[in-house]
């Protein structure tokens, strides 16, 4: 079966190059057309099928589109080679926004972006809500939402279930600016290339107010010690490196070249201590994926600013405007290696995801979104 099918399915990669090239091509647009079939709305709504998966490891780089990440001469041969060797590669995975701030929150809460979070919210202000609107948007202006807008940690935590934001370079837990005053960590420093725009949960009060925040939203260098066991390993861990090492800076504050190639050597490093860890070998699943695509290219993210929900491809929402084409690559003892799959998904499927392998009910923009099945899911244990 061709990958432009109106069928969602997983092609098992053997094309030759230029066999790619073309297949790549071609099922963007033909993707775009199937996901707007109303039978495929109405079956996203669903939860998806999926095995026992007990522990999701979500990995964050920046800004970077499909073709430069994962196109012949990529300067990721670790993310782009050798981890999608070893799992699935989603093709037509996008970004939700821009800039990089919305795409995060997304992940996490199923909020649209506002005018503050695409500016990247230079200023840690509180939102002010003026009313909500479906699916479950806080309408207002901001960037600190109230403790009345939950996030996935909510859920977890009221499931009994346990996460961990892993953030390199915070330092202190649960770190960010104070209240309604400008953010300090735009730019990197020396010994401290933290940003707290790629730290969603400290943008919920639900989290920061809480006494837990200390607890879950921690250093990466605390990753390596809980990784080594199932029961010291949390159900979420969201991983973020810091501005050079997640491919942001080119070149880099501390004289490192930063991009792709900086990004795919802290890859090396740590993916391998995933993959090893009991929690993941029992029941594990791994997604690498970019925040947005970079502006102007083909798979760019030059819609800021303004857009709604977006992507550009229609999960959910219209087509148009979003964060652009980046891909994602997934690893899981339930996954078959060396697969490509060209269905539609974006940063709210992700949430989906994680919400429907937990049982938890959808956040905002997931409700529309379909989260990975049995497209995805193919190899059991």
């Amino acid at each position: 079966m061709h990958a432009w099918s109106l069928t969602p399915h997983v092609v098992r990669r053997v094309a030759a190059p230029l066999a790619a090239a073309t297949l790549a091509a071609v099922s963007l647009t033909a993707g775009l057309v199937h996901d707007a079939a109303p039978a495929d709305a109405a079956a996203r709504k669903k939860a998806a099928a999926a095995p026992a998966v007990g522990h999701v490891f979500v990995v964050n780089l920046e800004n970077k589109g499909y073709d430069e990440t994962f196109g012949p001469g990529s300067p990721a041969p670790y993310l782009s080679t050798t981890l999608r060797d070893q799992g699935q590669l989603l093709s037509q995975y996008y970004g939700t926004a821009h800039n990089s701030l919305p795409n995060y929150i997304a992940q996490i809460s199923g909020q649209g972006p506002d005018a503050q979070t695409q500016g990247d919210c230079q200023v840690y202000s509180d939102f002010v809500q003026t009313g909500t609107v479906a699916p479950d948007q806080a309408v207002g202006n901001g960037c600190v939402y109230p403790s009345s807008v939950k996030t996935v940690a909510d859920q977890l935590e009221a499931k009994g279930l346990t996460w961990h934001g892993y953030m390199e370079d915070m330092g202190t837990s649960c770190r960010h600016p104070e209240p309604n005053t400008a953010d300090d960590t735009q730019k990197a420093e020396v010994g401290d290339q933290y940003a707290a725009r790629h730290n969603p949960f400290v943008y919920f009060r639900s989290i920061t107010s809480s006494p837990t925040c200390d607890h879950n939203d921690v250093d990466l260098s605390q990753l390596a010690t809980d990784l080594g066991s199932v029961a010291t390993t949390p159900n979420l861990s969201y991983i973020t490196p810091n501005l050079c090492n997640d491919g942001h800076d080119s070149p880099c504050v501390d004289g490192r070249p930063g991009g792709l190639a900086t990004a795919d050597e802290w890859l090396k490093t740590w993916i391998p201590k995933i993959l090893a860890s009991p929690a993941y070998q029992q029941d594990g699943l791994l997604v690498v994926t970019f925040d947005e695509a970079d502006t102007n290219s083909p798979d760019g993210a030059d819609a800021c600013c303004g857009e709604g929900p977006g992507p550009n491809a229609a999960l959910p929402g219209i087509y148009g405007m979003g964060g652009g084409r980046t891909g994602a690559v997934l690893l899981s003892p339930f996954i078959t290696p060396g697969t490509w799959n060209d269905t539609g998904y974006n940063h709210y499927s992700l949430l989906r995801t994680i919400e429907d392998t937990f049982g938890l009910s959808p956040l905002g923009y997931a409700q529309d979104a379909r989260g990975f099945g049995t497209d995805v899911y193919g190899a059991g244990k």
